[in-house]
């Protein structure tokens, strides 16, 4: 699931969608604004595309959780990034018990809850691995 590497991971292929490395993207756009934040040692295992109005995209990497708010939290468009140490829970949408079937989670970090509506719930499966992998 790591990109190996001393610096901060940049994918040299640019596709739109799919798998470049380990790394599992939406938009090359998303992943590009990604790409150029991450700091030295971190690494980029996704940036996921959400649909609806609210968060427009999702980054996890071996640190953090980067979202793009598209001013919910704030009054104007923003990133913000949240260690996973701030991530208290995730919550998925119970559609029948089986996680596989809902694209909707939903992470707390300290008194904020972040809303994501994945495109696909393969997608919400994979961020929620992710996000239990590393707050546990």
């Amino acid at each position: 699931m790591r990109i190996g590497g001393k610096d901060a991971n940049v994918v040299d292929e640019q596709l739109d969608g799919g798998h470049v490395g380990n790394v599992d993207f939406d938009n090359k756009s998303q992943l590009e604004r990604i790409q150029a934040g991450l700091v030295p040692n971190e690494t980029l295992y996704a940036v996921y595309d959400m649909k609806g109005g609210g968060t427009g995209f999702l980054g996890l990497t071996n640190r953090r959780l980067i979202i793009q708010d598209e001013g919910r939290v704030r009054k104007r468009r923003s990133l913000i990034s949240i260690p996973y140490s701030k991530v208290t829970m995730v919550a998925s949408e119970d559609e029948g018990g089986v996680m596989r079937r809902t694209s909707e989670l939903t992470v707390y970090a300290g008194s904020q809850e972040f809303e994501l509506d994945f495109r696909s719930s393969d997608k919400a499966e994979r961020a929620y691995k992710i996000i239990i992998q590393h707050i546990s």
